[in-house]
């Protein structure tokens, strides 16, 4: 049977295909390929070149990429020096932030608070908004911005209490005034039931403030405001004020602020006389405890219960003096006494009366010193006619303590305190000093 036409061209490729094959067995029995071939010239080539030819076929190659060949001399790159190192220098003058930036920015950022407490619409957009707290945070600002911010927070629940407490004493007001009748029959006849007015003060007590939550949160509120008028800030007293009448009349006040108040105002001027005994001297210490003393009766005056009062400023006293009495003697009784610092004694005299064992120590303290004065002034041996006149610094303390005892209209240490053997010493060892002076 004839082949068909299919065939045919199957039987020519094949031919092709042994002839490549031949021919490439031709080459490898030469040993080289055509690419070797290449090659092999290309290294002949460039072995006969020269350096400079070489340095000017590199140049060709890199030259620059927009068309125009610089003609660079083979020697340039021998230069030595020739590469240059980029330097990176600091600012002259550090950036220094706007005048006042903190308070601005913190009076933009409270601002927009305040407006998203109200509901209202803010000033600024927010992403202003967030890049003046980034800048804040950037610049080390991030502690108090966070402070202040909790403050802002604080102070807005403190708010919302006191104005739910206040409508709701409203409400309760004009309720009672449309049943009065039945508050003043019904009620007063059944023993069982409380008035209206109590029944809203219970209720208002069971579903808000026995709430834990909210009744640690007011009264930490409290605190850290009084705490921040404590350091000098200035604070909203009518806000206290009427949130500890809410608690008083709500009858919390004594368990759920009082006893932490005292131990807050414990912990405080513990540290506190700790604090400024070891900074201050007699004089500024004395000076500063009267100080503290004044602003805790204020307290007492504006938002405080009366009955705060006795626990108050004895805690006061026992911190910053009864447990200091001792120390302050030791540290500045004599300079007082031997400077005739009267003022000061009698602030002295006047503090050390407030607390227990006070006076008794400050006259055994006195005592010991004007014995120790003439002691040491009548042992002066053979010398004494001449050390009297010259030791002015022992002989003059005790005579003008007397003539400032004398002058002043209240005497710095009453008679019947104690003090009167060692004026007697005063008194009678002066006569003895002019008697041999003279």
């Amino acid at each position: 049977m004839p082949l068909s036409n299919t065939n045919k061209p199957n039987l020519q490729d094949e031919q092709k295909l042994d002839g490549d094959e031949n021919r490439k067995k031709r080459k490898l029995s030469e040993g080289i390929s055509p690419p070797n071939h290449k090659r092999a010239r290309e290294n002949i080539d460039e072995s006969q070149m020269t350096d400079s030819q070489r340095r000017a076929n590199f140049s060709a190659i890199s030259s620059p990429s927009n068309g125009l060949n610089k003609h660079v001399s083979p020697l340039a790159n021998n230069k030595p020096g020739a590469t240059k190192k980029l330097v990176i220098k600091n600012f002259r003058e550090k950036p220094r932030l706007p005048e006042n930036f903190q308070q601005q920015t913190w009076e933009k950022l409270k601002e927009s608070v305040e407006a998203i407490q109200r509901s209202t619409s803010i000033r600024w957009s927010l992403e202003e908004l967030y890049q003046a707290v980034e800048n804040m945070c950037s610049h080390k600002m991030s502690a108090q911005l966070y402070d202040q911010l909790k403050e802002v927070c604080d102070k807005h629940f403190l708010k919302n209490v006191d104005g739910c407490w206040q409508a709701h004493c409203r409400q309760m007001i004009m309720i009672r005034s449309i049943f009065l009748f039945l508050d003043r029959t019904y009620v007063l006849q059944t023993s069982s039931v409380m008035s209206i007015w109590d029944m809203g003060l219970e209720l208002f007590r069971t579903h808000v403030m026995f709430h834990p939550l909210v009744q640690k949160r007011t009264v930490d509120g409290i605190l850290q405001l009084i705490k921040r008028e404590r350091t000098g800030e200035a604070v909203d007293r009518q806000l206290i004020k009427s949130l500890l009448r809410m608690l008083s009349d709500l009858q919390m006040y004594v368990d759920a602020f009082e006893h932490s108040f005292l131990e807050a105002t414990e912990s405080l001027y513990a540290a506190e006389g700790q604090q400024l005994m070891q900074e201050r001297d007699v004089p500024e210490y004395l000076a500063y405890v009267d100080k503290r003393l004044h602003e805790e009766m204020e307290r007492l005056l504006h938002y405080l219960d009366m009955s705060t009062k006795k626990p108050l400023v004895s805690c006061v006293e026992k911190q910053l003096l009864e447990k200091h009495l001792t120390q302050i003697l030791q540290k500045g009784l004599d300079q007082l006494l031997t400077e005739n610092r009267i003022k000061d004694l009698t602030l002295m005299y006047q503090l050390f009366s407030r607390v227990k064992d006070g006076l008794k120590e400050m006259c055994t303290a006195f005592a010991t010193y004007i014995k120790l004065v003439y002691e040491n002034l009548f042992g002066l041996g053979s010398n004494f006619h001449t050390k009297i006149h010259t030791s002015s610094t022992v002989t003059s303390a005790p005579n003008n303590l007397i003539a400032g005892l004398s002058v002043s209209r209240k005497p710095v240490f009453p008679i019947g305190a104690g003090f009167a053997p060692a004026l007697v010493i005063i008194q009678n060892n002066s006569v003895n000093i002019h008697h041999h002076s003279g």
